[in-house]
This record gives C-alpha cells, sequence and structure tokens, in this order.
C-alpha cells in the first residue's frame, strides 16, 4: 500500500498501473540475472566488470594457446575439466571432441541430404526395401533392418581400430590423412593455412554438435528436424493465450491453467511456466512464488544500482566513525564485505528486516 515507488499513493489509473506493475517485474528479472553475473565477475577478477586479465588463477589458462581458443570466449572450459593441467587427459578430450565434431558434420549433412536427394535402387534386397522408403530423420531407425546396423557398426569399428589407429606424433585427430583426411590430397603443409584450417574444423564440428542435438529434439517433438511448431501439441510453453506473433500455431490452444493473464506475462513467451509449477492451480502457492519474486527482483535492482553507483559517486565522511572508516575507503563490491564492521552488517540486517516485518504489511496481493 506504499503507492508509486513504494513512496506515494497509489496509481488510480488501471491501465498505467499495469504498465508499471510489468515493468517492474521484467526490470526486477533482468536484474536478477544482472546481480548474479555481477557477482560472478567480481569473485573471478576482482570487479564486476572485471578485466579478463585480472584473473590469473583461472583453470582456463592452462591451455589457452592451443587450436580452438577464438573469440569471444577464448578456452571455454567453465568446468574446469583442464585445471589439473594434465596434458593427457587434454589431449584424450581434445581428440573425442574432434571426433564427436566430425561425426556431427556428416550426422547434419545426413539430415539435410536427403531432403533433396535420394539414391535410387534398393537398400536392402531381401526385404524390397528401397532407399526411397526410408524416411528422414529418428524415423528410420525403425525402417533400416537390423543386418543394416551390424553393417554400420562394424565399419565404424574396423575404420576407428585400423584405419585411423593411434594419432600421429601424439597430436589429437592427426591420422596422418591429410587435407581432408581424404589421404590422397596429401598434408598442408602451409604452418598458417594448416592452424586456421584445423581451428575451422574444430569451431564446424563445434557448430554441428549443437545442430544435430536441435536437430534431433526438434525431430523427436514434431517429427522433422525441421518441424512445424503446431505438430508439438504437448508443449509445456503453450499457455492458452492466443499467441498471434507466432504464427506456426494452431488456431487452438490448451485449456488455461488458471494463470494466464495475470501481471508478467509478456511477450514472446506469455505465461512462462516451463517446470510446471502452477499445475496444481494452487492460488496460494501462485501468490506467494509471485511475491517472492518481486521480492527478489526489488532486492536485485537495489542491489544492482549499489554495484554502479560507487564507481561514479561515494559520500563524503565517515562511514564508522569508532574505527575510522570513511565511504571512499570502502571498495566497490565483494570486497567491501570485508571491511564494513559487523556492526554495520547487523545494523543492515535490522532496517531490512524492520521493513520486511513492520513496514511492508500484507495486502491481498502480491
Amino acid at each position: 500500500g506504499l503507492g508509486t515507488l513504494g513512496l506515494s499513493a497509489s496509481i488510480q489509473d488501471p491501465d498505467v498501473r499495469a504498465k508499471k506493475l510489468a515493468a517492474e517485474l521484467a526490470n526486477g528479472r533482468l536484474a536478477m540475472m544482472a546481480i548474479i553475473g555481477m557477482f560472478f565477475q567480481d569473485g573471478l577478477t576482482g570487479s564486476a566488470w572485471g578485466d579478463w586479465a585480472l584473473y590469473t588463477g583461472s583453470p582456463l589458462r592452462a591451455f589457452e594457446g592451443e587450436l580452438g581458443v577464438q573469440a569471444p570466449v577464448g578456452f571455454w572450459d567453465p568446468l574446469g575439466l583442464s585445471a589439473d593441467g594434465d596434458v593427457e587427459f587434454f589431449k584424450r578430450r581434445r581428440e573425442v571432441e574432434l571426433k564427436h565434431g566430425r561425426i556431427c558434420m556428416f550426422a547434419c549433412i545426413g539430415y539435410i541430404v536427403p531432403e533433396y536427394f535420394r539414391f535410387p535402387g534398393e537398400l536392402s534386397p531381401k526385404l524390397g526395401l528401397s532407399f526411397a522408403d526410408v524416411p528422414n530423420g529418428l524415423a528410420a531407425l525403425s525402417k533400416v533392418p537390423g543386418q543394416g546396423w551390424a553393417q554400420i557398426v562394424a565399419f565404424l569399428g574396423t575404420y576407428e581400430l585400423f584405419v585411423n589407429g593411434k594419432s600421429i606424433n601424439g597430436e589429437p585427430g592427426n591420422y596422418g590423412k591429410g587435407n581432408l583426411g581424404l589421404g590422397f590430397l596429401g598434408p598442408v603443409t602451409d604452418p598458417e593455412a594448416r592452424k586456421r584450417k584445423l581451428s575451422a574444423e574444430l569451431a564446424n564440428g563445434r557448430l554441428a554438435m549443437m545442430a544435430i542435438m536441435g536437430m534431433l529434439f526438434q525431430d523427436g517433438l514434431t517429427g522433422s528436424a525441421w518441424g512445424d511448431w503446431a505438430l508439438y501439441t504437448d508443449s509445456p510453453l503453450r499457455s492458452g493465450k492466443l499467441s498471434p506473433g507466432f504464427n506456426t500455431l494452431p488456431e487452438w490452444e490448451k485449456p488455461k491453467n488458471g494463470f494466464e493473464g495475470l501481471t508478467g506475462d509478456q511477450e514472446p513467451l506469455g505465461f512462462w511456466d516451463p517446470a510446471g509449477f502452477t499445475k496444481d492451480g494452487n492460488v496460494e502457492n501462485f501468490k506467494r512464488r509471485r511475491e517472492i519474486e518481486i521480492k527478489h527482483g526489488r532486492v536485485a535492482m537495489f542491489a544492482t544500482i549499489g554495484y554502479i553507483v560507487p564507481e561514479y559517486f561515494k559520500f563524503d565522511g565517515e562511514c564508522a566513525p569508532s574505527v575510522g572508516l570513511k565511504f571512499a575507503d570502502i571498495p566497490n563490491g565483494l570486497k567491501a564485505l570485508s571491511v564494513l564492521p559487523k556492526e554495520g552488517l547487523a545494523q543492515m540486517v535490522a532496517f531490512a528486516g524492520f521493513i520486511e516485518l513492520a513496514v511492508n504489511r500484507p495486502t491481498g496481493e502480491p
């Protein structure tokens, strides 16, 4: 009941009120993401706007001069798999990455080409199965006979164990087959051209790994790698609210679950609850979650501003006269936690508790 910005009388115009409340929710959601990013960056580099060069203890630095280190992320290993600096483990993972990338590049092409071309004749004369009868994508798994799968597995095993064998000079992915791995084209002799081609192979392989997973996922949901969204009638993203922005949606949609149309339903997702927290239709649980979301968003908006403002302005005078601590002496960000006296932190907790328990009284509206 504290009105505009929590400082004045409430807004009477219902349209203006709905617009401002929706903006508060959207800004709060953005602020929650922003402040977590600031904390993470600050913890790694010592600043919310941290320079990568300051993160000297990064586990990503162990192999940052290797192939595949490309803009904008450089050597990307957020799980720290290479943090131990073990060269053999790194080489094994790089070889696995290359193999998976190569297979996925073939797989992506294998999804695309049959849309435009198929071999004439029969795939399995014994079963009378022609190439034209084999559907594209995951549906092919049920059509290819068991003997065909055995041939595929045997071919891959032979290639893996006998044709490629061990890598040359311990270089991951190099089996002495030269340009494009065809052998008869010979190796790439120019060092710069070789580095460029190998980097391109890694980048394309990574893209192909993401692409084939998207194709498989889309195929599994809709029956086609280029699947029409309208075919995925069981999607948890179907809010029940007609969505004219998505021209592939059917004219009908699933019944509402009771919470569509409330503040916070914004394009392009509408009412977004992929985890299904509101499936039970419990109004009190929904209100509690919405209130928590709004509170966290408000705190995160203040916190984000609190990270930004001290970069440009700090109060004059002392923050804690008893210990001679000036505002100017308090560093920005997470470092401030080690400088503020515990009495100051206790005051903050007490003030937040007072606002929560005594000033902000529940009104029935989250």
